[in-house]
Formats: C-alpha cells, sequence, structure tokens
C-alpha cells in the first residue's frame, strides 16, 4: 500500500478550494475516496444538499474497547489575497512550514487522521476497537449541512462510540518557558446575536451631532475596550492549577492568582500573546463581525444600525446570562436578540484523556499535557448529543514565536512541517492503543 506523504497530502488538500460558502467539498471528497478505496477501505457518502458531502469510512478492530471516531472538517473560511505572503491555496512550503487557508484549521488535522489511519493498515496493525474517520462538511458555517446533519439523520453510523478526536488541542504553547500541550476536553456555545440600534434621521447635509452612526461607533467601541465578567468554570480551574504546578515559584503564584476574578483581567493584560490566548476561556465573549447603517441613500441619514456578534457562551450558562450582561456593558436603548444558539450539556469525560497525554509524553518527554477549555466551538457540540465525548487533539510542536491564535482564521496561516508529522506520528500510536 502507497501511504502519501502527510506534507504533500496537506498541500494537495489546500490547493482545492473549498471556502465556505458555498463549501463545495464534493470534490475534495472524491479525491479522498479514492485515497481510502485504493487502500481497501470501504466508504459511505452522504450528499446533504448537492455539492455538500460527507465522507465516513469504519475500519474494523479488534473488539476489545469501543469504536473510535476521527472526525474533522474539510471546508475553509473566506480569505481575501490581500496582505498574505503566498498566495493562499497555493499550498507553497517555504521557510519550514506549508502556507495556506486549512494549513491549521483544519486540512492539517484530516491529514494526521488520514495518513495515520493508512500507515496502521499498512502495517497490518488493527486497532483495539473500530475506527470511524468522518470527514465532514459546512463546519465553518453552523455544520448544517455536515455534523449536525449526520447527527440528526444517520446517528447509525456512530453507533457505539464514546470518544471522539477532533479540532482543536495538542499544540505546544510555552509559558515561562516551559512548554505545555493543551488537550480540549470542553468547548464554548455558539450564541449568535444581533444588536440593533436606532435614532431619528434626518438631511445628510446637516452636519448634526449624535444619531445612530455616532451611537454604533461607541457601541463598537465598548465591544473591543472592555472584557465581559469573569467566570472561571471547572475545566479552566483544573488547566490552570495543572499548569501552576509546572512553573517556578513567581510565575506560579501568578498562574494561581488568575483564578481570583477581580484580579483576572488585569493579570492576562499583563501576559501578552498567551494572556490574549487565555482571555477568551475566562468570560462570554461577543465580537462585533458585521456591521450596517444606512438610509438608503448618501444624502440620508440613517435611522438604524445593525450589528452581528459573534457570541460565545461559557460551558453551563444560558443566553439569558450573555443578554444581561450586554445590556449592562452596552446600554438599555441597544436590542439585543438571539440569532442562533448551540447549546451544549455534556460535561467532559475525561476517560480517555490519561491515554491522550501518554501519546504526548511519548513524543515530547519535556512537555506536560493539560484539559483545554476551547474558546470556539466545533463539531463536537453535535456528536455531544450521542454521547460522545470529543477531544481536541491535533497534535502540533510550535516554534515559540508562532502566534497559534492569530493564524486561525487568519492572514498567513501556515503549519510548521515538522509539526505535521509530529501529529501524524502521535495519532498513529493512539490508533494502537486507546
Amino acid at each position: 500500500m502507497d501511504v502519501p506523504e502527510p506534507v504533500e497530502l496537506l498541500q494537495r488538500l489546500i490547493r482545492v478550494d473549498t471556502t465556505n460558502p458555498p463549501g463545495n467539498e464534493a470534490e475534495l471528497v472524491s479525491y479522498l475516496d479514492g485515497i481510502l478505496r485504493d487502500a481497501g477501505v470501504a466508504t459511505t457518502l452522504v450528499e446533504s444538499a448537492p455539492g455538500r458531502v460527507n465522507l465516513i469510512a469504519r475500519i474494523p478492530g479488534r473488539g476489545v474497547a469501543p469504536p473510535l471516531l476521527m472526525q474533522g472538517h474539510l471546508d475553509v473560511v473566506p480569505v481575501s489575497d490581500h496582505g498574505w505572503t503566498h498566495p493562499p491555496f497555493s499550498g507553497t512550503i517555504a521557510d519550514g512550514f506549508v502556507w495556506g487557508r486549512g494549513a491549521l484549521d483544519m486540512k492539517s488535522g484530516v491529514v494526521m487522521m488520514l495518513v495515520a489511519l493508512l500507515r496502521t493498515l499498512a502495517e497490518g496493525a488493527q486497532p483495539p476497537g473500530d475506527v470511524i474517520l468522518a470527514l465532514l462538511a459546512d463546519e465553518e458555517a453552523g455544520s448544517d449541512r455536515g455534523a449536525k446533519y449526520l447527527v440528526e439523520n444517520r446517528p447509525e453510523l456512530f453507533e457505539g462510540v464514546k470518544y471522539a478526536i477532533g479540532e482543536f488541542g495538542g499544540f505546544s504553547m510555552e509559558i515561562a518557558g516551559r512548554r505545555f500541550y493543551p488537550i480540549q476536553v470542553a468547548e464554548k456555545q455558539i450564541c449568535w446575536m444581533r444588536a440593533v440600534l436606532r435614532a431619528p434621521g434626518g438631511h445628510g447635509s446637516l452636519a448634526r451631532p449624535g444619531g445612530v452612526t455616532a451611537r454604533l461607533a461607541e457601541v463598537l467601541r465598548r465591544l473591543d475596550r472592555r472584557r465581559l465578567p469573569v467566570h472561571v468554570t471547572p475545566v479552566v480551574r483544573t488547566m490552570i492549577e495543572a499548569i501552576a504546578a509546572e512553573l517556578p515559584g513567581p510565575a506560579a503564584r501568578a498562574a494561581r492568582l488568575l483564578l481570583r476574578p477581580a484580579l483576572t483581567p488585569r493579570l492576562l493584560g499583563a501576559a501578552g500573546e498567551i494572556g490574549l490566548t487565555l482571555a477568551p476561556m475566562f468570560s462570554h465573549t461577543a465580537t462585533p463581525n458585521i456591521v450596517s447603517a444606512t438610509g438608503g441613500s448618501v444624502n440620508v441619514r440613517p435611522t438604524e444600525a445593525q450589528i452581528d456578534l459573534d457570541g460565545r457562551l461559557l460551558p453551563g450558562f444560558r443566553p439569558a446570562d450573555l443578554v444581561g450582561e450586554l445590556q449592562k456593558h452596552l446600554g438599555d436603548d441597544v436590542e439585543l436578540s438571539v440569532v442562533r444558539y448551540d447549546r451544549v450539556e455534556k460535561a467532559p469525560d475525561l476517560g480517555m484523556f490519561d491515554t491522550l497525554a501518554s501519546v504526548l509524553r511519548e513524543q515530547d518527554p519535556t512537555g506536560t499535557p493539560v484539559p483545554l477549555l476551547m474558546p470556539a466551538s466545533t463539531d463536537g457540540r453535535f456528536f455531544a448529543q450521542l454521547g460522545i465525548q470529543t477531544y481536541g487533539f491535533t497534535p502540533m510542536t510550535l516554534p515559540t514565536s508562532m502566534a497559534f491564535s492569530k493564524l486561525v482564521h487568519g492572514v498567513d496561516e501556515r503549519i510548521p512541517v515538522g509539526a505535521l508529522e509530529f501529529g501524524t506520528t502521535c495519532i498513529t500510536s493512539l490508533l494502537t492503543r486507546f
């Protein structure tokens, strides 16, 4: 069996444009389906809408463990060519990195899972339980055509699964000279919102102060400059305590002080890039990503402005909690409504955490695995409805200078070549010991 090299396969995947919208994952699914079938793996293709195809493959194991699901999405977020060092769909290799949209989120993860599976088959090793590989559509736009569709319409494809791996986690992070590998065990809940502002209009030539656009600017400034209240959730407490246990004295004390809400914002602000990474784990967030205000003509002052907010709720909270905090934050004249809420009820099941941690320690004895609350949301929220615990586990060793969180959905998205092989090796090891 010819097993593709991870780097070459990732280049091939990046070069297939699966920007969502519209997604159009069908071409890439067809290519990956061919690789699996050439390896003797039977697949099931589920088309949820024209051009929106999901691939599921189930490989028999020895039957001594429940099946393991490996799930990853094939779509990527939109991109502008502006500012990229290398074209975003080129898959260029330069300076030790593979560059392009999806290099981190999450075509590299798909490559790790697929190549690990093919290596396991090529070596003639049979996993302890069945392995299910699910390559999914539409994650970047809410998963209605991907994981959500499959859970609601084809749950039998995931029969018997207790644990899954998916995005994001297992990437290295350095704090005070110590290396950590956060493994995602929980995630925030999607709570997309809309804020509406209204004010009297008038003739555009009359330069009157105030108005809806002035209020819009004020609201945007508040959203940018003020954090919502701190809440220390159980997973974050466990994570910070595990990190503190590995740090030298002063750094350990500072880490533990993060768990005191009155001190959290100040300490995060002083922590630089690490503080920016940790901040959304301590509070709900509402990011203004789509803004509009129109009077219908350039000479008409608008009477209404609208802000679409990417709201993310901490585990255990509900939309009313975010609405209440935002109302205090922005003012009673801002009309807030919930556009979409994806509830996550399942408490973390850490039954496979130690196995994942041992895989990472085997590949990097100097690193410390810790649990992670994902500040964003993943397809795992839908598999949780089937009782499946998803771990974010796409392991990567990253340079200390690499701002991982800035590159996901950002300009110059890229992954170190060595990190791709590291993750593939880790998942290959996992497939023989879960």
